[in-house]
């Protein structure tokens, strides 16, 4: 069942969400070579806390940590060690925060150093088609025409789209419904409504769709080995239209990107 949030409840997931950006802007100005995934999880955790929120994945069916931090191969959920960034990586850094008795979670695909042409290539299509999606969530659409429209531009350029792991409903729990698939068929799945809030979160492989699971029990990595790449915003849809709680702007002000992408899905500029 969706559940349904009112405006005052969309503001305060915006507040939580963008507790995650700040936090992954912070991530941004620390995220180099030799720094470890271990390193940048402590700072996360401190980051969230002296924020007022609460880490959302720390214990969440039992992960042992702030972030799940996801190089190269590795699709999602990978666990925080001591082996150093080297250039040339891409790394999944996903974040959740909670505060005021609601979840925010988002997602952004970094480059350490100097990065192979058609792994940039690959980051650029899947944040691409995250914007593609978020673009097919509102009224009089169904959940896996945002599906469609991600797969369909992925696919096009030759990517893997994962299947088994998916996007989802979002509030006072991480997960709720529905879930979000990066696949599927136009006019399938629930009918969206007013009032509800999703995590829209393309995971695209360079190569294979196929993953599998390792033996910790949460890092999944591509089949084929080769790099995998992972963004994500958290959505309301409000006047039947999707306005991004969340923001990559604390990231580009970091790594001094210039960007307007996000400008059509806000009904008012972000302040940074």
């Amino acid at each position: 069942m969706i559940i349904v949030k009112s405006r005052e409840e969309i503001e305060l997931m915006r507040e939580s969400a963008l507790i995650v950006s700040k936090t992954l802007g912070m991530i941004a100005s620390e995220i180099k070579e030799g720094v470890t995934t271990l390193y940048l999880d402590k700072l996360a955790e401190t980051f969230i806390r002296d924020h007022g929120a609460e880490p959302s994945f720390l214990g969440l069916y039992g992960f042992p940590n702030s972030l799940c931090m996801s190089p190269n191969s590795q699709v999602v959920h990978g666990i925080p060690n001591n082996k150093p960034l080297e250039s040339g990586d891409v790394i999944s850094v996903d974040c959740g925060a909670f505060k005021n008795g609601y979840h925010g979670d988002h997602a952004y695909s970094f480059e350490i150093g100097e990065v192979a042409p058609e792994t940039k290539k690959l980051l650029q299509v899947t944040k691409e088609s995250l914007y593609v999606g978020i673009r097919e969530l509102r009224l009089g659409n169904r959940v896996e025409d945002v599906g469609n429209a991600i797969q369909k531009y992925t696919e096009s350029h030759g990517y893997g789209v994962v299947r088994e792991l998916v996007g989802h409903g979002l509030g006072q729990k991480m997960h709720e419904d529905p879930e979000m698939p990066n696949y599927g068929k136009k006019g399938r799945g629930k009918l969206f409504v007013e009032g509800m809030v999703v995590a829209i979160e393309p995971m695209i492989n360079m190569g294979t769709r196929n993953i599998k699971q390792h033996k910790d029990g949460w890092t999944i990595t591509t089949a084929d080995g080769k790099p995998s790449a992972h963004f994500e915003h958290d959505v309301a849809i409000i006047d039947g239209k999707p306005e991004i709680l969340s923001t990559f702007g604390y990231i580009y002000k970091a790594l001094e990107i210039v960007s307007t992408e996000e400008d059509e899905f806000r009904q008012t500029p972000l302040v940074l």
